[in-house]
């Protein structure tokens, strides 16, 4: 009788033992296999598929009119909701992604921008939705499309006031020339547009800069208005994030070694007045879906490389 038997296993005694990779027993065999090196693709991600356009939207309202504008559909990638498709533009098909930011302000179009770039990285991206006009050209129901943002909230507190240090951004020259040549195309920019309910309406596009903060402008004698008067007396309009995404285009460039093409599109919702309410906020998110899908044949760059 054999005094000391054979046996196999793991003895531990008040403590934890992580076994990885390995086989225990007598005469052990240990088959290894590498790792799985299988990508698995996220949104929008096929084989050798570029996407064109991006789009970031803010509000519900503004979301479903470019939806519907450009007839795209819901893709979701764990938490996140996208909306994805193919858009005849003069009989050439242009690579449209959407998402909407989870709120109103610079923070979070970064953030949405940074998600978008992420999984479709599209060539040019479009802020589209709502703005406040402040020129006597613009008008309520009016569209700006911007490729020049002035960020005017960074300043100096002083005891004599406050000193405002106003910065500026323009888009890369490509979306700059895109933007020039349809107003080109279009002497007037002037177009009858039917809405979803039926009803038709005149709808002007014009081309600017526009001021970007982070405050609600609802005072036509506000300072603010004053200094960018006098900033730049062509500035049409007012957001809350378009210096935002001029921001986080301008760095991403760093990192990715080419530029990143960005535009906004804002529909004239209010004059950035005391009487400044919701009343419009359709009607200019669908002019500005509408003028949306006008750029995008101009919009589909081809100079840099990927």
């Amino acid at each position: 009788m054999n005094e000391h038997p054979n046996v196999s296993g793991i003895l531990n005694y008040g403590g934890t033992t992580n076994v990885d990779s390995s086989a225990v027993g007598h005469n052990p065999v240990l088959n290894l296999t590498a790792p799985s090196t299988e990508h698995r693709p996220e949104a929008g991600e096929e084989s050798g598929e570029l996407w064109d356009v991006g789009v970031i939207t803010i509000l519900s309202v503004e979301t479903r009119a470019v939806l519907l504008a450009l007839g795209l559909a819901k893709k979701q990638v764990g938490g996140l909701h996208f909306y994805e498709g193919d858009v005849d533009a003069d009989g050439t098909p242009i690579k449209v992604a959407a998402i909407r930011a989870l709120g109103q302000g610079q923070r979070s179009t970064m953030a949405a921008y940074d998600n978008l770039r992420r999984h479709y990285d599209p060539k040019v991206i479009v802020l589209t939705g709502i703005g406040g006009g402040i020129h006597h050209d613009v008008q309520v129901g009016d569209v700006v499309v911007a490729t020049r943002v002035v960020y005017y909230d960074l300043r100096k507190e002083t005891p004599s006031g406050t000193r405002h240090r106003g910065e500026e951004r323009e888009s890369p020259a490509e979306v700059g020339h895109a933007v020039n040549s349809f107003f080109t195309d279009h002497d007037s920019a002037e177009f009858s547009v039917e809405d979803p309910g039926g009803t038709t309406r005149l709808m002007r596009m014009r081309n600017g800069p526009i001021g970007s903060g982070d405050a609600v402008i609802a005072d036509r004698d506000a300072e603010i208005l004053e200094y960018l008067a006098g900033f730049n007396d062509k500035i049409l309009a007012v957001d809350m994030e378009a210096g935002g995404l001029s921001q986080a285009c301008h760095e991403q460039s760093a990192g990715s070694g080419r530029p990143q093409g960005w535009a906004v599109i804002r529909g004239i919702s209010d004059n950035a007045g005391s009487d400044k309410n919701d009343g419009h906020h359709r009607v200019a998110s669908w002019h500005a879906a509408t003028a949306l899908r006008k750029l995008l044949p101009y919009l589909r760059v081809h100079s840099s490389t990927r």
